[in-house]
């Protein structure tokens, strides 16, 4: 059974919101990163640029979404589906796929992404690393 938007507000112990819960059913429909811009063209009518910023700060704040890495220069987002359980042990490292033809960016989990040791000193926040060419519904 797939998780809800209000399931997810209440895991996170997030205020629910109209912005909130539809912000968060359009990364569940979409399953692909989405920009603020993205977001302002799905919501034009009902939530202004503000609203959504401010919603995807709290998401970015509350760890239920993460920066993508993407060469288009605008920030993306994708969800994180983690329960609020694996909070602690959940990290950001892994590989984004973009489509060369539909240009969506998509999380691959599964793909394991090698050590890398850095020299003394440097703190490690975040790995990602892109790969682009043709995904499953274009090729």
């Amino acid at each position: 059974m797939a998780i809800t938007p209000l399931e997810i507000l209440k895991e996170h112990n997030l205020r629910i919101t109209n912005c909130r819960k539809e912000v968060l059913d359009a990364f569940l429909k979409k399953q692909a990163a989405l920009s603020h811009a993205d977001l302002e063209q799905i919501f034009q009518k009902d939530f202004d640029r503000v609203t959504i910023y401010r919603t995807l700060k709290t998401f970015l704040d509350n760890d239920l979404i993460h920066k993508v890495l993407d060469d288009s220069g605008a920030a993306k987002y994708a969800l994180c589906m983690h329960s609020h359980e694996d909070h602690d042990h959940h990290d950001h490292d892994h590989v984004h796929f973009k489509c060369e033809k539909c240009g969506q960016t998509k999380c691959i989990e599964e793909a394991v992404l090698p050590k890398i040791e850095l020299p003394s000193g440097f703190i490690n926040r975040e790995v990602s690393l892109l790969i682009q060419g043709i995904c499953d519904k274009c090729s």
